[in-house]
């Protein structure tokens, strides 16, 4: 989680956006973390404040600001996707970008999310897809095409 703000400021030349952050207590840490690289949250989730977080979300990028979402929630299943996501992007004719971390060598917890820790010295690769239009696919179609590209492996970008 803390090398995407590093990607998204090396990707955006005038970095502006927002990440959508659950209301939980353990939502309250990475707020705080993504308020540390200079990021604003919108707190909320589809189990608590789903409405306003929607609001929010066509609000801000109609400003042009951009929107950063975990597409499995805080719950998963991994690799999951969830509404939100399709709907923002499709009502607004956002692109989504995938933003994905590989390690050489890592840690992986035992949790839902199959969460990575790199060890010392291992290699590390912050990647970004080319923008994805998903505003012509069905519901269905655009989420199975989002977790094709989300599980993309690392060979199947363009190194820069």
């Amino acid at each position: 989680m803390i090398f995407q703000p590093f990607l998204y400021k090396k990707i955006q030349s005038n970095p502006n956006g927002r990440v959508i952050i659950s209301r939980h207590a353990d939502g309250k840490i990475a707020a705080k973390i993504i308020k540390f690289f200079g990021l604003k949250t919108i707190r909320g989730s589809t189990s608590k404040g789903a409405v306003s977080v929607l609001i929010s979300a066509f609000r801000f990028l109609k400003k042009g600001e951009d929107l950063a979402i975990t597409p499995d929630g805080p719950r998963g299943p991994y690799h999951s996707i969830a509404d939100g996501i399709i709907n923002i992007a499709q009502k607004s004719a956002t692109p989504i970008i995938v933003f994905r971390l590989f390690a050489h060598d890592a840690w992986q917890l035992n949790s839902w999310d199959k969460f990575i820790i790199p060890k010392p010295f291992s290699h590390i690769y912050c990647v970004a897809s080319e923008p994805i239009q998903i505003s012509e696919k069905n519901k269905e179609k655009a989420k199975m095409y989002l977790k094709q590209k989300m599980e993309a492996p690392l060979e199947s970008y363009e190194k820069n």
